[in-house]
């Protein structure tokens, strides 16, 4: 299916957005626009670049809250032998196909 790799490289962006690096990218993107175009570097262009950095650092918490609970989670599937072992390697597949996981078990 064509969808699958666009889901794939969406999540795979969404993840890379929650590493260091991504802050680098902000700050080198600024950086540029101060070379290159000062003159419309104003408040405006400010308050962008804060509202990014903003939104890597809540993305960051989000996904370090995110990577403690699949943890959590894996310890106890794994702990317990009567828990399926497809639960335990649901965290490989998409969102929607985790989400339609979770419908058949309710």
């Amino acid at each position: 299916m064509i969808e699958d790799p666009i889901r794939r490289s969406l999540s795979a962006l969404a993840a890379a957005t929650a590493r260091p690096q991504a802050f680098l990218v902000v700050i080198a993107y600024g950086a540029l626009w101060l070379i290159l175009e000062p003159e419309t570097f104003d408040m405006h262009g400010l308050a962008t670049l804060i509202v990014w950095i903003m939104t890597l650092i809540i993305q960051r918490a989000e996904h370090g809250d995110t990577q403690a609970i699949h943890a959590k989670l894996d310890g106890l599937l794994h702990s317990d032998v009567r828990a399926p072992n497809r639960l335990a390697e649901i965290d490989d597949k998409e969102p929607e196909d985790i989400e339609d996981e979770r419908q058949k078990n309710s």
